[in-house]
């Protein structure tokens, strides 16, 4: 799977942009706020139909305009694909592929397989549980549309439970009425408990070597998952629950609470960890994540860098660019040094300035 070519009208500070990648490694370089995470964005969005940061369909819409397109020309099975987006300020985004939209964005999820690591990804263990849950979230969408599917309804059946414990405050004859989303939240709540415990089951299967083999044998990684509730218990969890729930009207049972622990050993380094630990722990998570990936599509996923290097010192930066092997890469940087010193090959560079791309070989 290697992504061919990229091209942007009207999406962020590009004007207009027509890239074409190497199936090896390619390098965007150029000083902070010039328009290169824009790019790992649009790709990332046309995987996802999300950003990786969060925004908005409007806020990825050049300034002053009222629509972006994003165009991404992918091979897959040696099978060339073309994935579109339209997004629109007011109005849902619009989605092709192979010039067919389609009817919910989900279809798109597995058609684009795309690992980011960006140094908001070092700070998954030492930031909250929002991050952690984001961290499955991600993943399992593109690798499982039926997670997927089950995930959207679960926030929306959330959404209508919470909506509804705020009008019993003014109606408490309502009240009768909830049991309708209690039961739904259990149905699509206990399908996300039990992927993602296999997930992390997976998980664990290849990140335990990864970080023995980063650490030189000194530490050993498990991640435990934690869900909020467990399966048998949900429905009797609610329920005790429902005072609390009227009260601060929102709900406070359910996976939407889960976490995600790291240990080493016995010690939970989300808590007594250094910063370094946190970190290392993180880098092995994603280098995970790739072989999780290569394992379960039996294709290699694609890999977006942005901008990593530089929060990473100089053994970490060794073992990540000697994980690459034959992934398509695609890395933002300030400079070029971090490549130059570690005689690391790379196939194409882009220098970025100003959102205007030069390809320099």
């Amino acid at each position: 799977m290697i992504v061919k070519s990229l091209e942007l009208k009207d999406y962020r500070n590009y004007n207009n942009l027509s890239m074409l990648f190497s199936s090896g490694t390619n390098i965007l370089y150029g000083e902070n706020a010039q328009g290169k995470t824009n790019i790992l964005e649009a790709i990332y969005l046309c995987g996802t139909t999300k950003s990786h940061r969060g925004s908005k369909d409007k806020d990825m819409i050049r300034f002053s305009e009222e629509e972006s397109h994003v165009r991404v020309i992918l091979e897959k099975n040696q099978i060339p694909h073309r994935i579109d987006l339209h997004l629109k300020k007011n109005k849902a985004k619009g989605v092709a592929i192979d010039g067919i939209p389609i009817k919910r964005q989900g279809e798109l999820f597995g058609m684009l397989n795309l690992v980011f690591f960006s140094p908001e990804d070092l700070y998954i263990i030492k930031n909250g549980p929002a991050e952690r849950r984001r961290f499955l979230d991600l993943e399992l969408c593109q690798l499982d549309k039926i997670y997927l599917n089950q995930l959207t309804n679960y926030n929306k059946v959330l959404a209508q439970r919470n909506n509804l414990l705020k009008q019993i405050s003014l109606n408490r004859n309502l009240l009768d009425t909830l049991y309708v989303w209690d039961e739904k939240l259990i149905e699509y709540g206990c399908k996300i408990i039990q992927t993602r415990q296999e997930f992390i089951l997976h998980l664990n299967e290849i990140v335990g070597k990864i970080h023995k083999n980063l650490t030189g044998g000194k530490e050993e990684l498990i991640l435990q998952y934690e869900p909020n509730v467990k399966l048998n218990e949900f429905m009797i969890k609610l329920k005790k629950s429902l005072d609390k729930d009227l009260y601060l009207k929102t709900t406070h049972v359910g996976p939407h609470r889960d976490d995600l622990c790291f240990l080493l050993g016995t010690i939970d380094i989300r808590k007594f960890g250094s910063q370094g630990q946190q970190r290392t722990a993180a880098l092995s998570c994603k280098l995970a994540e790739i072989e999780l990936v290569k394992s379960i599509i039996k294709e290699s996923p694609i890999l977006l860098l942005d901008d990593v290097l530089s929060e990473l010192d100089r053994n970490r930066q060794t073992h990540l660019l000697n994980s690459i092997g034959n992934l398509q890469t695609i890395i933002t940087c300030t400079g070029l040094e971090e490549f130059i010193n570690h005689q690391f090959h790379y196939t194409k560079i882009f220098h970025v300035e100003n959102g205007t791309v030069i390809g320099e070989n």
